[in-house]
């Protein structure tokens, strides 16, 4: 097809670096190589039914009978271009015998269609088998003719425009499969990667609801602590409110003392002087008996040892006499 010079840059070292950049990761220009062999393959199929409804309108229409006969007329025509394309690529390459083997199959090929041509031309009348009766490739959309003759068969099933479609059409199938396996692995990734965030996720929740949980038993123990240490010292405050308490009391019942005895001596001099005279000789017998025990506990104590000592040198002496 005439479609001018291409505006990209075909380079051998640029093609060889993609490769090797596409290996160790996915750059996806498959996607852009898609987009653009489907505009392709989507005029051509475009202007073949576009040539398809041409020749509904223009040629005779025929009963179905005679079109199936006349589409196998077409299909054995079809077989026959491509083998003969085939042999003149084989024997352009040097392989005589393979080329050989496929002219053999042509032969073959031919008395078929021989034989449906003869059907289809006893199926309808002379005139109109004499017309051309047209056909559209589904590869290239080019018009094929039902009487053509094996050169333009060849010419067309060998030729650039329907190879090269063949090609386009088998790369593009390709491309897609290609495709479609990148991105199935791209989304299991990104299953994989979103499975670990949640994984992170959860991770960082549980630690989070462990630290706060941390944080809030110590708060508690904490809180525990201060309130105890404001019990004992509320108790303490208290002990000691209760001690000076008693203090104050003792400090009154003292200070009500003494001023009751105050006003019992001026009242009662004479008789306090009395019996303060009377207590101090009692007193002096007192520590004059004390005396009197004590000197005879330590006369006794005295006597005591002596007899002891007196005991003990008799013992001695029995003991040198019976030696």
């Amino acid at each position: 097809m005439d479609l001018g010079e291409c505006a990209k840059t075909h380079d051998l070292a640029l093609r060889a670096d993609y490769e090797i950049a596409s290996k160790e990761r996915d750059l996806f220009f498959e996607l852009d190589a898609v987009d653009h062999l489907e505009s392709f393959i989507a005029d051509c199929d475009r202007r073949t039914e576009l040539a398809k409804k041409r020749l509904v309108e223009t040629q005779d229409e025929i009963s179905a009978e005679v079109a199936e006969k006349a589409e196998t007329v077409h299909e054995l025509n079809e077989e026959i271009g491509k083998l003969l394309a085939k042999a003149e690529q084989l024997g352009a390459e040097g392989n005589v015998d393979e080329a050989q083997k496929v002219l053999q199959e042509v032969e073959k090929v031919r008395s078929r269609k021989r034989d449906a041509e003869e059907e289809y031309r006893n199926s309808m009348p002379a005139s109109s088998f004499q017309q051309q009766k047209l056909r559209v490739c589904e590869v290239c959309s080019a018009y094929l003719g039902l009487h053509d003759n094996d050169r333009r068969l060849a010419d067309h099933f060998g030729g650039k425009l329907h190879l090269g479609f063949i090609q386009i059409r088998e790369k593009l199938e390709a491309l897609k499969k290609t495709v479609l396996e990148k991105q199935e692995k791209r989304n299991q990734d990104r299953l994989k990667r979103r499975e670990e965030r949640e994984k992170e996720e959860k991770m960082k929740k549980r630690t989070k609801s462990r630290s706060r949980e941390r944080s809030r038993e110590h708060r508690r123990s904490s809180s525990r602590d201060r309130r105890r240490r404001r019990s004992r010292s509320s108790s303490r405050e208290r002990r000691r409110s209760s001690r000076s308490r008693s203090r104050d009391r003792e400090r009154r019942r003292r200070h009500r003392s003494r001023s009751r005895s105050k006003g019992g001596r001026h009242s009662h001099e004479p008789s306090s002087r009395h019996k303060s005279s009377r207590d101090r000789d009692r007193s002096s017998r007192d520590r004059s008996r004390e005396r009197s025990r004590k000197r005879g506990s330590s006369e006794r104590r005295q006597d005591s040892r002596d007899q002891n000592g007196r005991t003990d040198s008799r013992r001695a002496e029995v003991r040198d006499r019976d030696l």
